[in-house]
């Protein structure tokens, strides 16, 4: 970073730095810790007084490789997300995402946009039945180790496809994949956001064990169990085993969660009245109650038909509330025999709205089937290109829960084990039904499909290309059906790789080639878009922010969501330029950052200039890439 006021900030190729971060949340908690910028562990103690254990003997969970599992967690990439409008649906608009490449690169790519952003996390991913692809993270360089798994060899030309039930690491390997993916997922959930995993027998042991210590034990919500299937066939041995998991947490505890009615919960609201063409059928549920401690102020008379109705105990609203509902025809009165009446309250399927009513999540969940999940591919492709897809009902039914009684149909949902893309066909076709906004970032790595497969007879080299197909043909498919929808039915597709900014790595023997090399910063062949979406990541904005391509003077540029960011790459720029730059922010709209290459400008006093006239239009945010 710049300590002059003539400097560009230089924004590196690496992405948040997650060490650092911790450190500063430390700082902000415990200042007087810190000693020289070190941490002084002495006083961090006094600090948490009893809450030290300095005992060797705890209960702990660990295995071979847990602990670089932790630091590929925090270690920065060198990567970026380049972008892919040619592959994209409706690139301008959309602001779902479709990211291909290694999920533990990307989700740390994602940090800094995303951070605390995500409202809930659904994954899928392998359940290490021995057959399985399992990541094999490389501590060192895992940009360039995913660039040798999606080659599917490495450099001695052995499969790196599979984690066989053989191996002597066979859990520690599915452990040391899953760790910091979860860890790097947690950042990414909003305070009051869940995470849900699905999972079978083989790991939901070893799962339920890394997530207690990742999101904490007391925020586990349940271990769902589905039964998924109605039965495993002839060549079973023992127990037909007809069920799988899923595991639910939430990133700090809930004070409360709902899920949508099943079909049996709305058959309860099996009465009518004039309401019902708005809020749909009702059932009744008495308003006196002996349960509640005492209340003097719910205890009151109300009159029906000339007679004074006293509870035995009292009323479970306040007066007013049950008269307003008395005068909106919400209640019901119920003569018995002795001439007492009942009184009990409308309880409607619907609010004035038009929303349904949110039910409580059972913890056994019987259907949808896996066959279901085949039907949905089934109903899109002409063979079957992907094996036993989750069934998409079953994603809607969770993408459709509420928590903390916060009722908004939108926010950010993520599946970094995208697969066949179900979670982008389920956010599809729910915020169709119910009118939602939801928007989901999906990322699969390129794995290649079997070579002698339907789907590579079809021309599916990966599962990624399955999935973008998938989310094609399901939008195509949904508008056709429902051509009123106003749901966002695109994507825009993102591919990992190595970041613009090249790394200096010089060669001894021809450091003179690498010095000229090295005047230009950026590597051959990347566009200025590319540059554009690695700023917005490193920088920390949205991917999907509006963003407008304009002309300044006679050079292109980037307009990012009308003014936070003006990129322009271009070379030998001029001062009329930079004032057509400064030109473009508006009391209304102000510019808040503008950015260049590190050569734009023929010289320094270029630059200076630059930065100066700049500031005067009250831009201060002025950084090069």
């Amino acid at each position: 970073m710049a300590d002059t006021q003539n400097d560009l900030q230089q924004l590196t190729g690496q992405s948040m730095n997650l060490t650092e971060h911790n450190i500063e949340q430390l700082k902000t908690l415990f200042p007087n810790v810190f000693s020289e910028g070190k941490i002084d562990f002495d006083a961090l103690k006094v600090e948490l007084g009893e809450n030290i254990d300095e005992s060797n003997e705890r209960y702990q969970f660990t295995w071979s490789g847990k602990e670089q599992a932790k630091r590929i967690a925090t270690t920065p990439t060198l990567g970026t997300l380049r972008p892919a409008p040619e592959e994209s649906v409706n690139w301008d608009n959309t602001e779902n995402l479709y990211i291909e490449g290694d999920n533990l690169e990307v989700l740390k790519l994602l940090q800094k946009s995303y951070f605390g952003k995500v409202k809930m996390i659904y994954i899928d991913p392998p359940y290490n039945t021995g057959k399985d692809f399992v990541y094999k993270d490389d501590f060192k360089d895992n940009l360039a180790n995913y660039q040798r798994l999606t080659g599917q060899k490495d450099e001695e030309g052995n499969p790196l496809t599979t984690n066989a039930d053989s191996a002597g690491r066979y859990h520690s390997n599915w452990l040391n994949m899953m760790y910091p993916r979860l860890k790097l997922a947690r950042n990414l959930l909003k305070d009051d956001g869940v995470i849900f995993i699905s999972i079978d027998d083989n790991e939901v042991h070893n799962l339920r064990k890394i997530c207690d210590e990742i999101f904490g034990e007391e925020n586990f919500i349940e271990e769902i169990s589905w039964k998924n299937k109605y039965g495993a066939g002839a060549k079973t041995k023992g127990f037909i085993s007809v069920h799988e998991y899923i595991l639910c947490y939430s990133k700090n505890q809930l004070l409360n969660l709902e899920s949508p009615l099943d079909e049996d919960g709305k058959k309860a609201y099996n009465k009518q009245d004039s309401k019902f063409p708005q809020r749909g059928g009702f059932f009744t549920q008495p308003l006196m109650t002996t349960s509640m401690d005492d209340r003097p102020n719910l205890q009151y008379e109300i009159e029906h038909q000339g007679i004074a109705i006293k509870p035995t105990k009292q009323w479970v609203w306040s007066k007013e509330r049950l008269l307003k509902a008395i005068e909106d025809d919400e209640v019901v009165f119920n003569k018995k025999p002795d001439g007492t009446f009942s009184v009990r309250a409308k309880q409607y399927l619907k609010d004035e709205y038009g929303n349904e009513r949110k039910g409580k999540p059972t913890s056994l969940m019987n259907g949808p089937f896996t066959q279901e999940g085949t039907s949905d591919i089934a109903s899109l492709f002409e063979m079957p290109v992907f094996g036993f897809p989750k069934p998409k009902s079953l994603l809607k039914n969770f993408f459709a829960f509420a928590f903390n009684e916060d009722y908004k149909k939108e926010g950010i949902y993520l599946d970094f084990f995208s697969g066949s893309a179900t979670s982008a066909h389920a956010i599809m076709e729910l915020n169709t039904e119910d009118k939602g906004n939801r928007k989901l970032i999906s990322v699969q790595i390129p794995e290649p499909t079997p070579v002698n497969s339907e789907a590579r007879k079809a021309g599916y080299a990966t599962i990624a290309e399955i999935g973008k197909e998938r989310i094609r043909r399901a939008a195509k498919k949904i508008k056709e059906e429902h051509p009123e929808t106003q749901a966002d039915l695109g994507f825009k597709v993102f591919k990992l790789d190595t970041s613009n900014i090249k790394k200096w790595q010089p060669n001894v023997d021809d450091l003179d080639t690498d010095l000229l090399n090295a005047v230009d910063n950026i590597v051959d062949g990347r566009t200025s878009q590319d540059l554009l979406f690695e700023v917005l990541i490193k920088y920390g904005l949205p991917l999907t922010l509006p963003i407008e391509e304009v002309k300044v003077a006679d050079h292109q540029a980037w307009n990012v969501a009308f003014g936070s960011l003006i990129a322009c790459f271009d070379e030998n720029i001029t001062l009329e330029t930079v004032q057509a730059i400064a030109d473009l922010s508006t009391p209304e709209n102000p510019v808040l950052r503008v950015v260049f290459r590190d050569t734009s400008f023929k010289d320094d006093i270029t630059k200076t200039n630059a930065i100066q006239r700049l500031k005067q239009a009250g831009i201060e945010d002025v950084l090069s890439i």
